[in-house]
């Protein structure tokens, strides 16, 4: 007989699965950060390229080496994303770089964060199979993401950031794919 947990991890697994490769492709992100106390606005344009890693690739082997996990433990599988960012009204570079994403259970290794170069790990769920749901915490900040598939070229993003309980920021993003 098999283990309620184990077959709630098996779908866990399956779903993060389908939705790195359902995520595979180049996008363009527009979007908008509302910072809270103040009341300011900043519009951003991505290109960001999406590609599906699988178990036992090189770049899961050296981001499992970065949380110091067993060698005998596999990344499921992960997302490598690589963006360049420009801001809408300036039209300045933001920034460029790219971040590595590997899911075990329901933890997502990252080698980096959102405000930080260190590695981080996120727990997510899925509250239906299109929709992937993020909690980070690191540095006494919370970051709570919401990643949406609608259809096969959009995904909708939302993130908000908290610290000591008060939300700081908000970032709201709609990504269409140019291309898989």
């Amino acid at each position: 007989m098999t283990s309620p947990l184990i077959l709630a991890k098996t779908a866990q697994e399956t779903q993060i699965t389908e939705f790195f490769q359902e995520s595979v492709g180049k996008w363009r992100s527009q979007r908008r950060y509302y910072t809270l106390s103040s009341g300011t606005t900043k519009e951003i344009v991505s290109a960001i390229a999406i590609r599906f890693l699988e178990q036992g690739c090189e770049e899961l082997q050296q981001l499992a080496q970065l949380h110091d996990l067993p060698n005998s433990v596999n990344l499921t599988c992960g997302a490598e994303v690589t963006w360049e960012s420009t801001d809408s009204i300036t039209k300045r570079e933001e920034s460029q770089g790219s971040t590595l994403f590997g899911a075990l259970g329901n933890i997502l290794y990252r080698d980096r964060g959102f405000a930080t170069t260190k590695p981080v790990t996120a727990e997510y769920y899925f509250p239906n199979p299109k929709t992937l749901c993020l909690r980070t915490e690191y540095n006494g900040s919370v970051f709570e993401e919401e990643l949406k598939l609608i259809g096969s070229k959009y995904r909708t993003r939302q993130t908000i950031i908290s610290r000591a309980g008060e939300q700081l920021m908000i970032g709201q993003y709609l990504e269409n794919r140019l291309e898989r």
